[in-house]
């Protein structure tokens, strides 16, 4: 396990565990987990939280990036389209392995079969989820 995840926020293990189980950090987390590329926009996850403000999302996805849990990955500027997003958030590989031995990525498969199940899906969400997204996730 990298030695550097969670040092932008100065937290211990038992921190950190804290910190990522936080009601939105962990919805958040599991957005990401169950988007079929695990690289949603901003805009689908706001639209995942419509309890939570578009700018508690925003922060809440800041601190999981300082904290080294999330990244934020771009296209090039070659690959953006007008009308689509090229912006997208995935966990790093240190989120990633920190969320596993925490067992934490437990219902990763249950939480993509759940999002495949949501129906009343906006035309702009649909859109938004076939973007192209990043070769590097």
């Amino acid at each position: 396990m990298s030695s550097d995840i969670g040092t932008a926020e100065g937290m211990e293990t038992r921190e950190l565990v804290h910190f990522v189980t936080q009601q939105t950090r962990f919805a958040l987390i599991n957005n990401i987990l169950q988007h079929p590329e695990q690289l949603p926009s901003m805009y689908e996850l706001e639209e995942l939280n419509p309890s939570v403000s578009d700018a508690t999302v925003y922060k809440h996805i800041q601190k999981l990036i300082d904290a080294g849990i999330v990244k934020e990955v771009a296209l090039n500027d070659d690959q953006r389209r007008q009308g689509y997003p090229w912006k997208f958030y995935g966990l790093t590989e240190e989120g990633r392995a920190f969320l596993e031995e925490h067992n934490l990525l437990a219902a990763e498969e249950t939480l993509q079969q759940i999002y495949e199940t949501i129906s009343d899906k906006s035309e702009k969400m649909i859109k938004y989820e076939n973007a192209p997204r990043p070769e590097e996730a």
